[in-house]
């Protein structure tokens, strides 16, 4: 009767580590695609300043004169 008790025991342990890796995981994905976000804000803002800055420089240029 002790080794089932040790391998029921064995298997509640593996899965309970389990299930703490799993809650790490589960943060650190939630974690990266919040730093995931902001990057794609900040890269979106940068597109668009871009784009106004390029605006002018591209009116002031005619390319229908040669």
């Amino acid at each position: 009767m002790l080794w089932p008790m040790i391998a029921v025991a064995l298997g509640f342990l593996g899965i309970a580590v389990l299930g703490v890796l799993a809650v790490r995981v589960f943060a650190e994905v939630r974690r990266l695609a919040r730093q995931i976000g902001v990057a794609s804000e900040r890269i979106q803002r940068a597109a668009e300043d871009l784009e106004r800055a390029a605006t002018p420089l591209a009116s002031s240029l005619d390319l229908t004169k040669k």
